[in-house]
C-alpha cells in the first residue's frame, strides 16, 4: 500500500491532532481490553503483555495513525520498557531487553542493506536503465511481445531492485511507446498495468526482492535459533528462488495473457525509434563506474545464485556492494542518506515484535487455542496466505507480514516451519487497488488509468495467485 506519508507533511502530529489522539487512544483501549483486562488461562504475564503490544502495533498499523516506521519504533520501544526491565514481567537480567534491538543488527538487515545499495549504485550510474533499454528492443514490434518484453524486464528487475525503484524506471522507459499511433489507449493501459503487476509479482524471486521476503527469512532463522522451528531448517537464497521464481513466472505468463486478451488485438507498431533514441541520450555514468557496477552486480547475483555450492552467506555477499560502491565513491555519504531507513526500521520493528512473541511464549498460547487439528498443512499455508493478500491489499505488505508470519511460525512448527515462505510470498499478491502497492500507485499518475482498471487483473492475482504459491511450495518442500 502507498499512501501519502503523514511524516512528510511539517506539522504532521499537529495537523489533524484530534483525530491522530482519537485512534491512539481506541488503540490503547482496544489492546488493553482483549489483553489486559479478561482473564485469558494459561498466559504468563509476559505473554499479555506481549498480546498488548501485538494488538496496539496492529490497530497503529491499520490505522495510520502514526507512519508505520514510527509505530515499529515505538514497538521497540514498549518492549524494553516492559518486558525488558529486570525484575519486570520478563527479564531477569540487566542485559535481556538487548534482545529486541538485536534484530536491527542481524544479517537480514545487512543483506538488505546490500540489496539497497546494489540498486543505488545501478540507478545512479545509468546500468539499470541501459539494461532495460537494450533488452526491451529484442522483444520485435507486436505489442503483445512489446507487453511480454516489458512485464520480463520489470520481474526480473525488481527481483534485485525495489518494486519501487523498478516501477519508477520502466514507466518512464514506457512513456514514448504509450504515444504509438492507433495504440495509444489500449496498449498504454496494457503496459502500464503490466509494470505494475509485474514489478510487485517479480518481487517474490529473491530474499531481497521485497521486505516480506526478508521478514520470512529473518523469522525463521530466529526460531531455528530459538528452538521454536523444531525442524531446524532454514532457506537459503537459492533456496529462496527455487520456491519462488517459477510460481512468479507462471503468473507472470497468466497476467501477460489476461492483458493481451483484454487490451490488444492485433495490430503493430515500431518501438526500435524511440527505443534508440532513449538509449542515445541516456546520460551514462564514468566509463570506469559504470564498469564497477557491472562487475559487483554480476558477481553479487552469481555468489547468490551458487550459495548453495560455496556456502558463502548472502548477508556476506551483500558486503561486496556495500564495501566496493562505498570506498570507490560510487556511492557517496549524501547517496547513502537517500537509503530508505525507514524500511530497514520498519523490518527490525517487525523482527523484534516476532521475538517477543516467540520468547514470551504467546505464538505458542494462541495456536493452542485456534481450533486447527482438523487442518492439514496446505489448508493452513492457503488460508493465512488470503489472509495476508487481504491485509496488504489495505496496508503495507511489510506490515502485513510483520502481522502475520511471526504467528504463522508457530502454526507451521508442527509439520514444516518453512511454509512460511508461500505466506510470506502472497504479501506480493495484493494488487487490487490503487493504494495496494507503490507500482500501483506509480502508474496511476499516468493520467491513463481509473481506479476500476486495476481490480481485473488485481482479483485474478489475489484469487489464483495463492493458489499456485502453495501448491508449488507444498510439493517443492518435500523435496528439499
Amino acid at each position: 500500500m502507498t499512501t501519502a506519508d503523514p511524516a512528510d507533511t511539517p506539522g504532521w502530529p499537529l495537523r489533524g491532532a484530534p483525530r491522530t489522539l482519537a485512534l491512539i487512544a481506541a488503540c490503547v483501549a482496544l489492546a488493553w481490553g482483549l489483553a489486559i483486562v479478561p482473564e485469558h488461562a494459561g498466559i504468563s504475564p509476559a505473554g499479555r503483555w506481549t498480546l498488548a503490544i501485538l494488538v496496539f502495533a496492529a490497530g497503529m498499523w491499520v490505522t495510520e495513525a502514526i507512519p508505520a516506521v514510527a509505530t515499529s519504533l515505538l514497538v521497540i520501544g514498549l518492549e524494553i520498557a516492559i518486558l525488558g526491565h529486570p525484575g519486570g514481567v520478563f527479564a531477569t537480567g540487566p542485559r535481556d531487553w538487548e534482545a529486541f534491538v538485536a534484530p536491527w543488527g542481524s544479517p537480514l538487515i545487512w543483506l538488505f542493506f546490500g540489496g539497497f545499495c546494489l540498486a543505488a549504485g545501478a540507478e545512479k550510474t545509468g546500468f539499470d536503465r541501459r539494461l532495460a533499454l537494450s533488452t526491451l528492443g529484442l522483444f520485435g514490434t507486436r505489442p503483445a511481445m512489446v507487453l511480454m518484453g516489458v512485464m520480463l524486464i520489470t520481474s526480473v528487475l525488481s527481483m534485485f531492485i525495489s518494486n519501487t525503484a523498478t516501477a519508477a524506471l520502466m514507466f518512464a522507459i514506457i512513456g514514448p511507446l504509450m504515444g504509438a499511433p492507433g495504440q495509444r489507449d489500449r496498449l498504454g493501459r496494457a503496459l502500464l498495468l503490466g509494470v505494475a503487476f509485474a514489478a510487485s509479482i517479480g518481487g517474490m524471486g529473491t530474499i531481497i526482492g521485497t521486505p516480506p521476503n526478508a521478514i520470512a527469512v529473518g523469522v525463521l532463522a530466529d526460531g531455528v535459533e530459538s528452538g521454536a522451528a523444531t525442524g531446524a531448517r532454514t532457506v537459503d537464497f537459492f533456496g529462496w528462488m527455487v520456491l519462488a521464481v517459477p510460481p512468479a513466472a507462471l503468473l507472470i505468463v497468466l497476467l501477460w495473457g489476461f492483458l493481451t486478451a483484454f487490451y490488444l488485438r492485433g495490430g503493430a507498431f515500431r518501438p526500435g525509434d524511440a527505443l534508440t533514441f532513449q538509449l542515445r541520450t541516456a546520460r551514462p555514468a564514468p566509463g570506469w563506474q559504470l564498469w564497477v557496477v557491472q562487475v559487483v552486480f554480476l558477481a553479487a547475483v552469481l555468489l547468490w545464485f551458487s550459495s548453495p555450492w560455496h556456502g558463502v552467506p548472502a548477508a556476506v555477499v551483500a558486503f561486496l556492494p556495500i564495501c566496493v560502491f562505498t570506498t570507490a565513491g560510487i556511492l557517496t555519504p549524501l547517496d547513502l542518506r537517500r537509503i530508505p531507513w525507514d524500511i530497514l526500521l520498519l523490518i527490525a520493528g517487525g523482527l523484534s515484535l516476532g521475538v517477543a512473541i516467540d520468547q514470551t511464549g504467546l505464538a505458542e498460547w494462541i495456536v493452542e487455542r485456534l481450533p486447527l487439528d482438523g487442518l492439514a498443512p496446505w489448508q493452513l499455508v492457503l488460508g493465512l496466505g488470503y489472509l495476508t493478500v487481504a491485509l496488504s491489499n489495505l496496508m503495507s505488505n511489510t506490515v502485513a507480514a510483520n502481522m502475520v508470519l511471526p504467528l504463522a511460525l508457530a502454526f507451521m512448527a508442527r509439520s514444516d516451519e518453512r511454509l512460511i515462505v508461500p505466506i510470506a510470498l502472497c504479501a506480493s499478491l495484493a494488487a487490487c487497488l490503487v493504494i495496494s502497492t507503490p507500482p500501483n500507485a506509480i502508474v496511476f499518475s499516468s493520467g491513463r488509468l481509473r481506479a476500476y482498471d486495476f481490480l481485473p487483473g488485481g482479483l485474478l492475482l489475489g484469487t489464483v495467485g495463492p493458489l499456485i504459491v502453495t501448491a508449488w511450495c507444498v510439493w517443492a518442500l518435500r523435496w528439499m
